[in-house]
């Protein structure tokens, strides 16, 4: 299993999904329950999701203004996480406190420090900001895969999958055939794969939303922020015309593929994805298109990573894996996230 880096910032929800209705998550194996506050600025609460009394989840229980209100036996936390009731007596017990965690809301997505509180700067929130800035319409999801999240990291890191397991849908022989470019900023933590094709098949999901008849300029520049966010520029146009290296393209269509790869437990990832574009912004049909299509896209890499993750846990001790050129920032994406977790271990605690 892929070391939990954890003195990190990792997405637990989409802000739509956080209000005055209590919301449980499970990140890095750390049960946490969200919620909103009353005030006119609504900020997002984070604290840990087990009551100090019998352990019960708090987020199986009631906001009291924006005091949080076990469900069991009434123990009563304000956000910061500091029991300021408990039933049958006056005095409130000095240790009965739950974790607040430092929460960061930006561009649509609530983020979550995990690890020590005092190392967490909100600057370093890696950015995404077409999923809330002004010229793009997004949707959005999210699933829970049964894998290991470095499995999820290896599938996006390296698209030449689309071919095989997306066909139909994103894949097209282009896909596969077509060598990658890879930069790696090991310092920063950023890994950047890039593949163009200057002539190649239109798959459904671009002829169905762009209205593109007969074959394309497809460029595809992903762009990783270890541990958790990945960005895939993507731009297509008719084939001839090719894509300014800037973005300045008008003659092109230009859609912001981003996922959040969370990890909730050992063998358990959180698989946050959104389609954003700059075109047919109002038009309803290209977003049930994109919708819909994106979906099932995520969920055929749902089902191929629960099926390899099955297969790696049936398997003896020592197989061992090939790797090849497509592989290069998959393999790089590993390094950092094995530096990032020694770097964020306990001392003493060993990281394997």
């Amino acid at each position: 299993m892929t070391a939990f880096p954890r003195n990190q910032w990792y997405v637990a929800a989409y802000g739509s999904e956080v209000g005055r209705e209590l919301l449980g998550r499970t990140v890095l194996g750390e049960p946490i329950a969200f919620y909103r506050t009353a005030d006119g600025a609504g900020e997002v609460v984070a604290l840990a999701d087990r009551c100090v009394h019998r352990r019960y989840p708090l987020s199986q229980g009631r906001l009291d203004g924006d005091t949080l209100v076990c469900g069991y036996h009434g123990f009563t936390y304000d956000r910061t996480g500091a029991c300021v009731f408990v039933p049958g007596q006056k005095r409130v017990p000095r240790t009965a406190r739950v974790a607040a965690y430092p929460v960061v809301e930006q561009d649509s997505l609530v983020w979550v420090w995990i690890g020590e509180p005092a190392l967490a700067d909100p600057r370093a929130v890696p950015r995404a900001p077409h999923l809330a800035g002004p010229g793009w319409t997004s949707v959005s999801g999210m699933e829970p895969v049964d894998c290991d999240f470095g499995l999820l990291v290896d599938n996006l890191l390296d698209l030449s999958h689309e071919t095989y397991l997306h066909g139909g849908y994103i894949g097209t022989p282009e896909v596969a055939e077509t060598p990658i470019t890879t930069e790696v900023d090991e310092g920063a933590g950023i890994v950047r794969v890039s593949r163009h094709m200057d002539d190649a098949a239109c798959p459904s999901f671009y002829a169905r939303s762009t209205g593109i008849e007969g074959r394309i300029t497809r460029w595809q520049d992903i762009e990783y922020h270890a541990p958790c966010l990945y960005l895939l520029h993507s731009r297509v146009a008719p084939v001839g015309v090719l894509p300014n290296p800037d973005g300045t393209d008008p003659d092109a269509f230009h859609i912001e593929i981003t996922y959040a790869i969370t990890p909730s437990a050992p063998g358990r990832v959180y698989d946050f994805w959104a389609v954003s574009r700059d075109f047919a912004r109002d038009d309803p049909e290209v977003t049930t298109v994109l919708r819909d299509l994106n979906h099932t896209v995520v969920m055929q890499d749902v089902d191929a990573l629960t099926i390899l993750q099955r297969a790696l846990d049936a398997e003896p001790a020592g197989g061992q894996e090939l790797s090849i050129n497509i592989d290069t920032g998959g393999l790089a994406a590993r390094r950092i996230l094995a530096r990032l977790a020694e770097e964020g271990a306990a001392p003493g605690e060993r990281v394997s």
